[in-house]
């Protein structure tokens, strides 16, 4: 064990941790607003029923979020200072932005819509959730295009050692980021969909508010499926630019030793124990081909001829990222993906005319389904980071090259513990509120009239 591993296992930890909240929060954010622009367009009690209490859910996982992110930050100077010297330049630019615009506007229009209920006027107190939802969807942009310039740097120049930057609007239009941005919002949506259909059909199987979780139910499942499709849409744009900037994560994802044309897609392969050969596979044929290049007999590079390449690019090294990790991590995500749009139209189908399923499976694989697209969230970055590697900077900077070199072994480790025993208190206090309000249900119809906004009596 040696500082880099265990600063390697510390970044992992806390950003798959961190990214259990982030999709949730955007997903919800938009749902929110569109259930609150319901009930100011119809003035329909129930959509503001329905507001509030997913609105409620929505703000708890919002401050889990805030929490376990501001650790992200830090990190870069605590066990990555090497990288963070280098890359700084370029690296701090999105962040930056992130936080002092994104983040202001999530974080002040969102405090605006807490205690702007009965204080503001409908359509002011509406503008403030949508710009709050904005304002994730821009910190998501910026915080991906930093993250994508680790994937395809671009707009830069390496002088004295370090990496300047010469053109930010090209890391801003970033064709990696502008991949990755869509594919990672069509997947929030997923993920508030699901989360929203599972609540509701627990409700309905105790017939508790119906007149609130039926309409929940199927706006959310509308969501899913749309954004399901999305999803499998945009992750096969992303497949053919990795194949263009990053042939190694493919062939790595794929398990691809040779390169070939047409290229099969494996549906199941086994390997050696050392991940450097192939020894048992199903495969269909000219699939990845087409998933790589959009021809069904375009060639796809393969590992061994990859290293070679590199080899001779950069020197001698192992330039393989784990091969089972990137081929297993892979075909979850997808799995999971194309599972959930099954679901979801599994469950519009069963919501038709007029229907509402209360069966005890419905309710069962309802719940079950929340987990999924956690899972596939997680999973994706997993394959996303991983399959980058030796590289943190994509053919610039190496992983080996980022961490701290005066950092001990056990000054990371002694983090890493005390992070994730905080990180599994807090997992605990979040899962505790949001079963206890998730069961608490909608608040109760008020037929008062609503009281004249004071702030504007002038």
């Amino acid at each position: 064990m040696n500082s880099l591993d265990v600063a390697r296992w510390q970044f992992a930890i806390t950003t798959v941790y961190h990214f259990i909240f982030v999709p949730l929060t955007i997903g919800l954010s938009f749902l929110v607003a569109g259930m609150q622009t319901a009930w100011v367009r119809t003035g329909n009690e129930k959509y503001k029923r329905m507001t509030k209490f997913w609105g409620k859910l929505f703000l708890i996982n919002f401050a889990m979020g805030v929490v376990t992110g501001i650790v992200q930050e830090f990190q870069f100077g605590m066990n990555w200072s090497d990288y963070s010297s280098f890359v700084g330049d370029i690296f701090g630019a999105p962040l930056a932005i992130e936080g002092l615009l994104a983040f202001f506007l999530e974080s002040t229009f969102l405090g605006l819509w807490i205690f702007g209920w009965d204080r503001l006027p409908k359509r002011l107190h509406l503008a403030t959730i949508w710009i709050a939802a904005i304002g994730t969807m821009l910190s998501a942009y910026f915080i991906l295009a930093a993250n994508s310039w680790m994937q395809h740097p671009v707009g830069y120049e390496i002088a004295d050692g370090r990496a300047r930057l010469t053109d930010f609007g090209a890391v801003l239009t970033n064709s990696t980021a502008i991949g990755a941005f869509t594919h990672t919002i069509t997947a929030c949506f997923v993920t508030a969909g699901v989360f929203v259909v599972g609540i509701s059909a627990w409700h309905l199987r105790k017939k508790r508010d119906v007149e609130v979780f039926r309409p929940s139910t199927k706006f959310a499942l509308v969501t899913t499926l749309i954004a399901s499709l999305g999803v499998i849409y945009t992750g096969d744009l992303q497949a053919r630019l990795m194949t263009e900037q990053q042939p190694m994560k493919m062939a790595a994802a794929e398990a691809l030793y040779d390169t070939t044309a047409p290229a099969s897609f494996s549906l199941f392969t086994i390997g050696s124990l050392d991940g450097k050969q192939e020894r048992f596979s199903i495969r269909v044929p000219g699939v990845l081909s087409f998933l790589a290049t959009g021809t069904f007999d375009g060639k796809v590079e393969g590992v061994n001829d990859i290293q070679r390449a590199e080899e001779e690019k950069y020197g001698p090294g192992e330039y393989r990222p784990n091969i089972p990790v990137a081929y297993w991590t892979f075909r979850v995500m997808i799995g999971l993906g194309f599972l959930l749009a099954l679901l979801s139209a599994v469950g519009l189908w069963l919501f038709r005319r007029g229907r509402s399923p209360r069966g005890r499976w419905f309710t069962i694989a309802a719940l079950a389904s929340i987990a999924a697209p956690f899972l596939a969230n997680a999973v994706g970055w997993i394959f996303t980071e991983t399959g980058r590697q030796p590289w943190s900077v994509f053919g610039v900077l190496t992983t080996t090259d980022s961490v701290s070199p005066t950092v001990s072994v056990g000054s990371v480790l002694t983090s890493l513990i005390v992070f994730t025993v905080l990180y599994g208190v807090l997992a605990v206090v979040d899962g505790i509120l949001m079963v206890r309000y998730a069961k608490a249900g909608p608040p109760a119809e008020t037929t008062e009239p609503e009281p004249q906004p004071e702030v504007f009596a002038y």
